[in-house]
C-alpha cells in the first residue's frame, strides 16, 4: 500500500502525520475536526502551510474544507462569537493577560460561563515586572485547572484564549520541547517552568477540554470580560487570583477600561 501523509488543521494536535492510526487520534470525536490525506509529504507540507494542495485525497469527504482562519506556520483557527455561541458545550472559559507597558505590569483574568451565561469572573496574579506572555500563560493555567473541576462536575469544557503564543505553547510546541528534553535549538525557552506544569496539566484534560483561538476585541464577550478583569489586576494590583465579588452587570463591566 502507497504512503500516505496525513494533513490535521484542527485536532486534538495539529501537524503532518504518517500513519492514519496517529491521526485518528487527533480528530477522532473531536468537534469541528479538519483533516486530509495526501499521496506525497511535498503536498502535505504545502497544504499545511496554506499553500495549494494539490491532488490529496480526502480521508472524509465531511472533513475536507480547510479551517477559514487559520496562521500560516502552525496551524491554530481562530473562532467569532457566532462559532462559540453555536457549540453545545456546558462550560465555556474565556482568558486574557494584560501588561502595562509589555514588559511591565502584568496582570491575568478569567470569565466562565456556564449554560451561555457568565456565572464567575476572576482576575489576579500581578506583576509589576511581568510581560504579556506570562501574562496569558497564567490565565490559561487557571482556566486549565477549572476546567477539571468542571469536568469532575459531569459538564462538558471548552477554554477560549486570544494568545496564540499561549496556546501553541502546550498544544504543539511543548511535545517537541519535551522530546528534546524541554531544549529547543533558538535558544532560552521562556516561562519553562509554568508551560512544563501546563502541559503536564493539559496532557490529562486534552482528550475531553479544547483549547481554542479566539481574537481580542472582536465583540466576544467573554473575552470582552476576561480582559477587563486583567485591567482590573494591574489597576488594584491583586497578587492571588481571586473572583470578582461585585454584581456581574455586563454592560457596567463592558464599560470598564479596557486593555
Amino acid at each position: 500500500m502507497a504512503q500516505k501523509f496525513y494533513v490535521v488543521w484542527h485536532g486534538r494536535e495539529t501537524g503532518i502525520f504518517t500513519d492514519w492510526a496517529t491521526c485518528k487520534k487527533q480528530v477522532d470525536q473531536f468537534t469541528g475536526a479538519r483533516y486530509k490525506s495526501f499521496p506525497t509529504r511535498a503536498e502535505a507540507e504545502a497544504a499545511f502551510h496554506g499553500k495549494p494542495a494539490g491532488t490529496g485525497r480526502a480521508s472524509d469527504p465531511a472533513t475536507t474544507t480547510p479551517a477559514r482562519k487559520r496562521t500560516t506556520a502552525q496551524t491554530v483557527k481562530t473562532y467569532d462569537a457566532a462559532e462559540i455561541a453555536a457549540m453545545r458545550i456546558d462550560t465555556k472559559i474565556f482568558t486574557d493577560g494584560g501588561c502595562e507597558p509589555n514588559p511591565g505590569k502584568a496582570g491575568s483574568g478569567v470569565a466562565v460561563y456556564r449554560d451561555g451565561i457568565v456565572a464567575e469572573l476572576w482576575y489576579g496574579l500581578f506583576n509589576p515586572k511581568g510581560t504579556n506572555n506570562t501574562a496569558e500563560l497564567n490565565a490559561l493555567h487557571q482556566a486549565l485547572l477549572m476546567a477539571r473541576k468542571e469536568l469532575e462536575q459531569g459538564r462538558s469544557v471548552a477554554i477560549f484564549c486570544d494568545s496564540k503564543y499561549a496556546i501553541q505553547c502546550i498544544t504543539q510546541w511543548a511535545i517537541g520541547w519535551q522530546k528534546k528534553g524541554w531544549k529547543k535549538a533558538g535558544g532560552e525557552i521562556k516561562n519553562l517552568e509554568l508551560i512544563k506544569e501546563m502541559f503536564a496539566l493539559h496532557q490529562q484534560l486534552k482528550e475531553k477540554v479544547q483549547v481554542l483561538h479566539v481574537n481580542g476585541h472582536v465583540g466576544v464577550e467573554g473575552n470582552e470580560l476576561a480582559d477587563r478583569m486583567s485591567i482590573l489586576t494591574i489597576e488594584t494590583k491583586t497578587a492571588e487570583f481571586k473572583r470578582y465579588s461585585e454584581t456581574l452587570d455586563v454592560s457596567a463591566l463592558l464599560a470598564m477600561r479596557a486593555g
